[in-house]
């Protein structure tokens, strides 16, 4: 209904004869472009308000919530980020994942995310629903940032609006808006695009701050997406200049904007992308090869679901997708139904298919720009189904980065929407597309055949690749069911011309796509799971508050002693992977593909701490009662089952239970070492050799330090080294944690002799620390533990995680130099 209004709150203008059209075509009339009027930008707002109220409402009405990595993955980081926040902390260090985690470098965890940001000072303990409301709501952002494109061109409102909802829920912004950080990123782009033409065009320093600002809080995701529409932004720049009537002086008027925009950008961008590269270089992530990347490549069959969202059973609620995907498909592929859905609205496909391309409006000068990124775009996202995919790979500096050519969807969605905006303009403006003068009669014939034959030939191979799925008829069906859809929006358009209506028509137009948007996109079951399948973060489970309330009382009580126990979540259900971060566990393993290289190797605690079968136990890690499980303070573990009905591959140590429900069993394995201890002997080691021969050095834990080459330098006692005899008296001292925080640990030691101090927390760049206030050498110790010497007496020890030094930032610039590939 609003749709509706919107169209006939513009005064209809005075029609206006177009130039003579073919015989066989009556004579349209027009609607010539204007500007908008205020009322006209209120109710486009309003109109897009109320397409975001409704496609939210979908999850909040069928008790659903947006799944799989935005709760299992990055919903935990938000609440870690507010409560961190709220106890007046910077969210830097994760304590809770993989037994400490850089957060400030992880792009996943949305630090530098102004809408992380927002939402965790507003409401730092925000529930799931409210946190998926807030993500449809910086997608409306983008909406916005798609009126301000049309509005500027004065194209008319009801196109405007049409792309905007494309934009927000259509084909990849629907499918995957689990993946949160893609999302956040995507959603700037309109605005970065609308700031960046404005800047252009009047070389406005203003605008062109707002622009960069906006740019980089897009391409702070670090993300493909960002990286590919950062390409698109710069691709723009270099489109105006060459289309300009003197390029060189256009270029010459603007070149102090474009260096301004660009050190604007880069100085907002350079703290947290040097951190990142600073992170990759240490972590587990390798080099992406062609043949990986080559996996996540589009199959062409899919583009049938632009037009069909249920064509391959996408939208079936048993999952039961039987399109083109790792498996059905001969060939190695890594992508499924959520990868592979494109479906933006029946009727925008069929403006896009008829009126753009069949009849060429699309190759309008002012489409032109958006038409060959759209083209390109595709081409990248077809992957190695293109002979192109290769040597763009090989060649073009950053595309090895990136492992998944198919997020290229989420820019083809971006020329889908601004496409079907533009000809549904176009079909306001002057009618069908038959009525348009072409040079011929037979161009205008060729240009149809060319295009029906094209769809006919797509839709042929796709019910081919049916049939060999068993799955012909439901995909015939799904067919035909959107080609009755498609011609009644066929007669709609006709109907519309005919009665010179077209603005009437058009909102109706608009008013049913995004019904169809709603309908098919929004909580289905692409997107959409029960609330209650994560009930770990609102209305536990009688079994998971058991679990919970066993295990916690067991934490109280041996921090009251002075410790502090770490504990391994391992083979529960995909929300508790990451819950450690909201319910306050130091966790040793958790789910995220980027981990600290050497935790990962000498731990072995795989990237899903969900399957137990990508758990594994190196010979530095041998079980749970093993030095290093010892030495990580690992005293409890809570797994799924019973031990002894764990896989062979997974070592039972003898623990006692203390809590069993359901599928939650809580075991105690036995007092580990402290956190913190004093050492009076030092043993040099090769840490990375340690790590890599998986042969673990014997030592007393009570007394001795193993400190790495690296660090040895930096010693200045001699501790046991001089005479190489194991005669070193124990010290007579005590060690405290005075003090705990994310980011800063204080100690308290007394020592009749001096030593080493040895924290059980991981060694990483950006650690500080300081005795007495004096800052000291930060030793390596204990193959993955930070260490320093303290001299004998009384004395206060600050570790601090201070990642925006001054050094640490020189050493992270140093790693960027020298770095050659790091994956997303």
């Amino acid at each position: 209904m609003s749709a509706i209004s919107l169209g006939s709150s513009i005064a209809s203008p005075r029609e206006a004869a177009a130039p003579a059209a073919p015989a066989a075509a009556a004579a349209p009339t027009a609607w010539p472009g204007r500007a908008w009027s205020a009322r006209t930008t209120l109710l486009a707002l309003l109109a897009l308000a109320a397409f975001t109220l409704v496609a939210a409402s979908a999850w909040r009405l069928t008790g659903t919530v947006v799944p799989w990595d935005a709760k299992n993955q990055f919903y935990p980081f938000f609440r870690f980020v507010g409560a961190a926040l709220a106890r007046g902390e910077l969210p830097l260090w994760n304590p809770y994942h993989f037994a400490g985690h850089p957060s400030v470098a992880d792009p996943q965890s949305g630090l530098f995310s102004p809408t992380v940001l927002a939402l965790a000072l507003i409401a730092p303990h925000a529930a799931m629903q409210t946190f998926d409301f807030f993500i449809m709501c910086q997608l409306m952002l983008g909406g916005i940032g798609m009126l301000g494109l049309f509005r500027r061109r004065g194209w008319h409102a009801c196109g405007a609006v049409l792309a905007a909802m494309i934009f927000m829920l259509g084909g990849s912004a629907s499918s995957r808006l689990q993946h949160t950080g893609i999302i956040l990123s995507y959603s700037w782009f309109p605005l970065a695009l609308w700031a960046l033409e404005v800047a252009l065009e009047r070389v406005s320093y203003r605008a062109g701050l707002a622009f960069a600002i906006v740019a980089a809080a897009m391409a702070m995701g670090r993300d493909q997406v960002a990286f590919l529409c950062c390409a698109v932004l710069a691709f723009k720049v270099a489109w105006r200049m060459a289309i300009a009537d003197a390029p060189l002086r256009w270029l010459r008027e603007r070149i102090l904007l474009l260096a301004f925009m660009g050190a604007v950008g880069a100085a907002l961008l350079a703290v947290p992308v040097l951190l990142t590269l600073q992170f990759l270089s240490d972590s587990n992530r390798p080099a992406i090869s062609f043949g990986v990347a080559a996996t996540g490549s589009l199959s062409p069959l899919n583009f049938i679901t632009l037009f069909c969202a249920d064509f391959f059973g996408s939208l079936k609620p048993d999952y039961s997708y039987f399109g083109p995907g790792y498996a059905t498909s001969g060939d190695p592929d890594w992508t499924d139904r959520n990868i592979n859905y494109l479906f933006i609205g029946t009727l925008p496909a069929l403006l896009i298919v008829w009126h753009g391309i069949g009849g060429g409006r699309l190759m309008a000068n002012k489409m032109r720009i958006f038409l060959v990124a759209g083209v390109a775009a595709v081409i990248y996202a077809l992957g190695h189904y293109t002979p192109l995919f290769e040597p763009i790979f090989d060649h073009l500096p950053g595309i090895s980065l990136y492992r998944r050519p198919a997020d290229a969807t989420f820019l083809v969605n971006i020329a889908c929407a601004i496409s079907a905006g533009y000809l549904l303009h176009r079909y306001v403006q002057n009618g069908m597309p038959w009525s348009v003068r072409h040079p011929s009669r037979g161009v205008r014939l060729a240009f149809y055949g060319a295009t029906a034959a094209l769809v006919l030939a797509l839709a042929v191979a796709a019910l081919v690749f049916s049939s060999g799925t068993g799955q012909l008829a439901y995909s015939a069906q799904a067919l035909a069911s959107s080609c009755a859809l498609a011609g009644a929006g066929a007669a709609l358009f006709i109907a519309g011309d005919r009665l010179k209506r077209r603005v009437a028509f058009a909102a109706l137009s608009v008013a049913l796509s995004g019904a169809d948007i709603v309908w098919r996109n929004a909580a289905s079951p692409l997107n959409a799971e029960p609330a209650s399948a994560y009930s770990v973060y609102g209305g536990m489970s009688e079994a998971e508050a058991g679990a919970l309330d066993a295990l916690r009382s067991e934490i109280t009580a041996r921090m009251d002693e002075g410790r502090r126990p770490r504990v391994e979540l391992l083979g529960l259900h995909a929300p508790w992977m990451n819950a450690s971060m909201v319910l306050g566990l130091e966790d040793t393993i958790g789910y995220n593909p980027l981990r600290i290289a050497d935790y990962e190797r000498a731990v072995g605690p795989g990237e899903n701490a969900g399957d137990l079968n990508l758990r594994h136990f190196p010979g530095t890690f041998r079980g749970y009662r093993s030095k290093l499980a010892s030495l990580l303070g690992l005293e409890y573990l809570v797994i799924d089952r019973p031990l002894a009905r764990l896989p062979r591959h997974i070592p039972r140590p003898r623990a006692q239970l203390i809590y069993s429900a359901g599928k939650f069993f809580v075991y105690k394995l036995g007092r580990a070492a402290p956190r913190a201890y004093f050492a009076t002997k030092v043993l040099p080691i090769d840490s990375a050799n340690v790590i890599e021969t998986q042969q673990w050095p014997s030592f007393d834990r009570a007394r001795e330090a193993l400190v790495d080459d690296a660090s040895m330098k930096s010693v200045r006692g001699d501790y046991g080294l001089l005479d190489g005899t194991d005669g070193t008296p124990d010290a007579n001292s005590h060690v405290t944690i005075a003090a705990w925080h994310f980011n800063r640990v204080v100690l308290e030691v007394d020592a009749d002799r001096p030593g080493v101090l040895v924290l059980h927390d991981l060694f990483y760049p950006g650690w500080e620390v300081s005795v007495d206030g004096a800052p000291q050498p930060l030793l390596r110790a204990n193959i993955l533990f930070r260490g320093v010497e303290v001299p004998a007496g009384h004395h206060v020890v600050k570790f601090t995680f201070r990642p925006f030094s001054r050094t640490n930032l020189l050493a992270a610039l140093k790693v960027a130099r020298g770095k050659d590939k790091a994956d997303e």
